[in-house]
Order: C-alpha cells, then structure tokens, then sequence
C-alpha cells in the first residue's frame, strides 16, 4: 500500500494485532467445528449474522440445537472475562432471530455453549454456559 505521494504505508501496530486476532479467531472457530463434527455433530451455520450480531457456530445433534460462542484466550479466566453481560444477550438475541429465520431446524431443546481454545489448540467447553437459575 502507498500513500499519494508514492511512498510505502506500514501498517500500525493495532492493524497488525487486529489481523492476527482475526487469524486466531477464524483457527479457533474451525478447531470447534472439527470437535463438533468428530462428536457426531451437523454444523448448520458458521458466523451466521443476524441484525443482533453474530453466532459463531451453530450446530445440531439429537434434538439439540446448540449456538456456540468461540473464545481463543490464555486461559479460561481470560476467556470468561472477555464475555460481558451484553453479549450474553446480544448472542441470546440473535439466537432467537436464527431460530426464526430457519423454520427447517428441528429441535426439542436448545442451549448456548462456549468452546474456549487454550494455547496448544486445548479445547474446553462449557455446555449450557449462559443458564441463569
């Protein structure tokens, strides 16, 4: 990239970590799907956007509907801090509104999971993440 003049853009430091986060993210959302599939598994939606945000898995297996939130942190402190009330809603939102939107989804329960993936590409899942009560 270059800038009028001609002369060569670097980009910044925040553009590089925002690319590698990105990288992370994506490796991250594949490692989930690749559990979910080898678990038995059918992944119906990867980054399904919705007007509420985004859902980064959805799959389903034996009457469960299950919306993953993927995290690729350091640790699972890292990954529970890093999830505010405010997404919790935001994913229950669009969860519904994908619901809705794909009357061909058969189910008879649903629930929300998070799928950390720790350094080393461990993976830990917190089935039912969200239950409040």
């Amino acid at each position: 990239m270059t800038d009028p003049d001609g002369h060569a853009i670097r980009p910044s430091r925040r553009s590089l970590r925002g690319g590698r986060a990105h990288a992370t993210g994506m490796a991250a959302e594949q490692a989930a799907m690749t559990r979910l599939r080898a678990q038995g598994w059918q992944v119906l939606a990867h980054r399904a956007r919705t007007r509420w945000g985004e859902v980064d898995v959805v799959a389903l297996k034996e009457g469960c509907l299950i919306f993953v939130e993927v995290k690729a942190r350091p640790s699972l402190l890292a990954a529970g801090e890093a999830i505010r009330p405010s997404q919790v809603s935001r994913i229950m939102n669009a969860a519904q509104h994908l619901c809705a939107a794909n009357p061909h989804w058969v189910y008879d329960r649903m629930r929300l999971d998070v799928c950390v993936v720790l350094p080393g590409n461990v993976i830990r899942w917190i089935p039912d993440a969200f239950r409040q009560g």
